[in-house]
């Protein structure tokens, strides 16, 4: 397939899936009432049991769940409360880790493909490693040197001010997803290799279960189409994405998005030596006007890619201009790969409603300037988990949408909105034109700049600087782009007023 081919297929791909099926593991529900049709990869009712499947099967998650016979709620029969996390990513294995360790609680994980390689730049913070107990098998590379390259091509080296031991991790979705979701099972959660068609949502303030329709893949007698099947839950968590069929159910609002695209492209030995603890950022309106573009690598390959929000349709001649302009250090090499996706702007307008809440991109919790999103997605999984958890009261009640909100969204505001006022604001000024992009490369020559930047992003606080050099480094700033105004080339034009209003 030629490079232009390949492109147009994955932004058909991505296109679609904007449009019929909803992102990283579409809504799956819970299981079949007494005397339903069985449920579960095996298409057995064995209850109480689950399934464990020899190594080495198709699905990343070597676990499927048996049939159960659950009731409709929990009640002073003894019988459980059930939570059904939809998307098994970051955020929904992480949501489903928290609730299969509470016993009091069944809890079932939906994802729509077990093995799926999701396009994402995979660079994780150096406090997720520890706060998430992550091995070093998942993680590829250690990233500890970065270089920043202008529309100009002026190159700055970042990294010098990185302590020993401080990198920045790279990961491919699929092992990083795969570990975090197995390990939610190991715990006790049920997978379900399913994709969620639609959701009955109770009346506001009832006590009813949500009913999650679905197709099941893992039912193997329906020839890998799915069979239709139906669950009950007591609470939801929608860990699907940016096209979250939840956020669709709740009626949580739209979001502006950007689309990412990437290449992974096979290199010799020669050429990923260099790449070995190096990542490489562009900047520049010829690969992105209003984000940057990257060569981030992987175990055997390279992750080249961009992303914009102003100018999807683009996409395709950014991803050429970022290949030219890093071609003489990828040259030869081999595409295996071609990635697009949807990645949210900001957060939902409603991140709650009765007993399901939103996660992940699925909430909009991905951060501008940076476009990162992975820990955010885990973090926000586990906070809401926790919180939930705790208002169960060891699973003897259920939650109210107001205490969920004054909880899990109250603390994650409370904890993280700096950091996304921040770097909104970073975006807006460095990301806007070529001579903005040229003072931003030349600002992170600072050894100051880099510090405050690593310590913010590898530890997820909105580091505090020396007044007296942020001033110095205002008046540098504005110096920079004046500067670069006089000398650097105008941004392109272009024109897209239709499509740039399309919201997910």
């Amino acid at each position: 397939m030629s490079q232009s081919s390949a492109l147009k297929s994955a932004l058909i791909t991505a296109a679609q899936s904007q449009t019929m099926r909803p992102a990283t593991g579409g809504r799956m529900g819970f299981v079949s009432r007494e005397g339903a049709a069985p449920m579960g990869s095996t298409g057995h009712v064995l209850k109480d049991n689950i399934v464990k499947m020899p190594k080495g099967t198709k699905f990343h998650c070597n676990w499927v769940a048996g049939g159960r016979a659950l009731h409709a709620n929990a009640k002073a029969d003894g019988s459980k409360y059930r939570i059904g996390v939809i998307g098994g990513g970051p955020s929904g294995s992480a949501a489903a880790e928290v609730f299969a360790k509470d016993k009091n609680l069944e809890t079932f994980i939906f994802e729509r493909k077990m093995d799926n390689i999701k396009p994402c730049g995979g660079a994780i913070p150096l406090c997720m490693v520890d706060e998430f107990d992550l091995p070093e098998s998942v993680i590829d590379r250690k990233v500890r040197r970065m270089k920043m390259i202008s529309p100009s091509n002026r190159v700055v080296d970042v990294g010098r001010t990185l302590k020993p031991g401080e990198y920045i991790g790279m990961t491919r979705r699929e092992i990083l997803d795969g570990f975090l979701r197995n390990r939610s099972v190991d715990l006790g959660a049920v997978p379900i290799n399913g994709l969620v068609t639609k959701i009955d949502t109770p009346a506001v303030g009832s006590s009813e279960p949500y009913i999650v329709h679905y197709q099941d893949y893992g039912d193997k007698s329906a020839g890998g189409a799915g069979t239709p099947k139906t669950m009950e839950f007591d609470v939801l968590i929608g860990a699907d994405g940016a096209n979250s069929r939840v956020a669709k159910a709740i009626d949580a609002g739209e979001y502006n998005y950007a689309i990412a695209f990437q290449e992974r492209i096979a290199i010799n030995d020669e050429q990923m030596k260099y790449y070995e603890e190096l990542a490489e950022m562009y900047v520049g309106d010829d690969v992105s006007p209003d984000f940057y573009a990257w060569v981030f690598p992987k175990y055997d390959h390279v992750g080249v890619g961009t992303g914009t929000v102003i100018n999807r349709p683009d996409i395709p001649k950014y991803q050429k201009a970022i290949r030219e302009r890093c071609k003489e250090r990828i040259e030869g090499g081999k595409i295996i790969k071609v990635e697009a996706h949807p990645i949210p702007e900001h957060p939902r307008p409603r991140r709650v409603q009765g007993r399901a809440a939103l996660v992940g991109d699925a909430a909009g919790y991905v951060t501008k300037c940076s476009g990162e999103g992975i820990y955010f997605a885990a973090k926000s999984g586990r906070m809401a988990a926790e919180a939930i958890v705790k208002l169960m009261q060891e699973g003897s009640r259920l939650p109210t949408q107001q205490e969920i909100e004054d909880t899990y969204i109250a603390d994650y505001d409370k904890k993280y909105q700096a950091t996304y006022v921040v770097l909104d604001l970073l975006q807006k000024v460095f990301y806007s034109s070529n001579a903005a992009r040229e003072a931003f490369v030349e600002m992170c020559d600072s050894d100051y700049v880099q510090k405050v930047t690593f310590d913010s992003y590898l530890y997820k606080t909105v580091q505090g600087g020396n007044p007296v050099d942020d001033i110095k480094l205002l008046f540098n700033t504005l110096g920079s782009i004046f500067r670069a105004q006089a000398t650097t080339p105008k941004d392109r034009e272009f024109s897209n007023p239709v499509e740039s209003l399309k919201r997910l």
